[in-house]
């Protein structure tokens, strides 16, 4: 009988992982193009850079961003983003991932001045889906929430991912409600990771199912052998919801395809995408980003219209 591999087998320390981004997600500061931030940028975001002090084990630093347009009288969800393998080494370039690499900060202002427009001509928007998305934000303008983009450390097995959640749970969100004027509950609370940070986020979503509600996992790096798992812990907690985001030439896309089979064979609520496109961080800035901040805001209602 053959050796079944553990989780991290084929996620650290392999050739073909580190080939395929090479020119993407794990890009070096040398390689790596950064999305411009408009000149408005911090007229409309709070944007902190912040440390945790406390002892524990995995990242402290995150940077922080709340949106002024806000009402300041109502509560926003929170958003956690988990960032890719090649930020791992390095404290605040992983903090600074989402919103100089990932096109974070672009994302939420073009969502906010919709209708969204192409800036890339390789083609990450069809014309359907272009079409869709703007019709949407037509019917409902996007509204935004906090994000909290923390440093995410490499994993190197349970003890390690143990040890971010127990960090996850007990400071950075505690800090983030802190604050930032967000709701305190799980159904409002949300995870999003791409690539290696997709795998921590559903690594956090099963271990801490009483603290998320919601995870967006964007180009995961899984195996297809490890999808029924994923599915079957996720099940266990009710009333998650998931955005399965992968795309045509990502390299994960049939760990990703196995994944949402295996959410809608639990009967899983879950939205499987799959946008034209490689796995790199021009993806995300052109669209992979939006994507996710759109069905993130889509989740619930803000909180005077549910009254």
């Amino acid at each position: 009988m053959a050796r079944r591999r553990a989780p991290l087998d084929w996620l650290v320390g392999r050739r073909r992982f580190l080939t395929g981004l090479g020119a993407g997600l794990v890009a070096g500061p040398a390689r790596a193009a950064r999305a411009p931030l408009t000149s408005d940028y911090d007229s409309e975001a709070d944007v902190r850079n912040l440390k945790l002090t406390d002892i524990t084990e995995g990242g402290r630093r995150f940077v922080l961003l709340t949106p002024r347009w806000q009402n300041p009288s109502e509560p926003v969800p929170l958003v956690v983003f988990l960032h890719g393998l090649g930020e791992t080494t390095n404290e605040r370039l992983g903090a600074y991932a989402w919103l100089e690499r990932y096109g974070l900060g672009s994302a939420w202002q073009r969502l906010k001045r919709a209708p969204i427009e192409r800036t890339s001509k390789r083609g990450e928007w069809t014309e359907a889906r272009l079409d869709e998305v703007n019709a949407e934000l037509e019917a409902r303008p996007f509204r935004g929430f906090a994000m909290a983009c923390p440093f995410m450390p490499n994993p190197r097995g349970p003890a390690d991912l143990d040890a971010y959640a127990s960090w996850i749970e007990r400071s950075l969100v505690p800090r983030c409600r802190k604050e930032a004027h967000v709701f305190a509950d799980a159904a409002r609370t949300s995870l999003c990771g791409v690539s290696l940070g997709g795998y921590v986020a559903l690594e956090m979503l099963t271990r801490l199912p009483h603290l998320f509600g919601a995870c967006a996992s964007l180009q995961t790096a899984i195996g297809t052998w490890a999808a029924p798992r994923y599915a079957e812990k996720i099940a266990r907690s009710p009333d998650k919801s998931m955005l399965v985001l992968t795309s045509t030439l990502d390299q994960w896309r049939t760990s990703s395809e196995a994944l949402a089979a295996e959410l809608g064979a639990k009967k899983i609520a879950h939205t499987f995408r799959v946008v034209p496109g490689p796995h790199d961080q021009p993806w995300l800035r052109e669209a992979g980003t939006i994507e996710a901040l759109h069905w993130l805001d889509r989740l619930h209602e803000p909180a005077s219209a549910a009254r």
